[in-house]
């Protein structure tokens, strides 16, 4: 079974991040071994403590409004294995060992399967 990494994230680390006036920040997991995009969502400063202190993925629904710890439902868990932030200190990438079928909700690995002018 996988497991993901603690992080022990300074207070000045953050403090630094930069959310949104709705209190979000983007969070942008990648497959940790072959570097592809696996989805894009969103983490509240209560998910990104909850993600830096279990190891695995949280992230904040917008849509249902709550928490969502990644694969509870579908059993497509995220490990994380090492997390940075951008120069801007407003984005968020997270390198994952994916469990399951994949990250997206549609059943596909990517949330990135469409290409334009194809």
């Amino acid at each position: 079974m996988p497991e993901g990494i603690t992080i022990d994230a300074t207070a000045d680390e953050l403090a630094s991040i930069k959310y949104n006036d709705d209190g979000l920040v983007t969070a942008i997991a990648q497959d940790v071994e072959n570097g592809e995009v696996l989805m894009l969502a969103w983490m509240n400063e209560e998910s990104l403590k909850m993600t830096f202190a279990e190891g695995r993925m949280v992230y904040w629904s917008r849509s249902r409004q709550e928490l969502w710890r990644k694969g509870d439902t579908s059993g497509d868990r995220q490990f994380v294995k090492a997390a940075f932030y951008d120069c801007d200190a407003d984005a968020l990438l997270f390198k994952v060992e994916q469990e399951g079928a994949g990250a997206c909700h549609t059943g596909a690995r990517s949330c990135f399967f469409r290409q334009f002018g194809s």
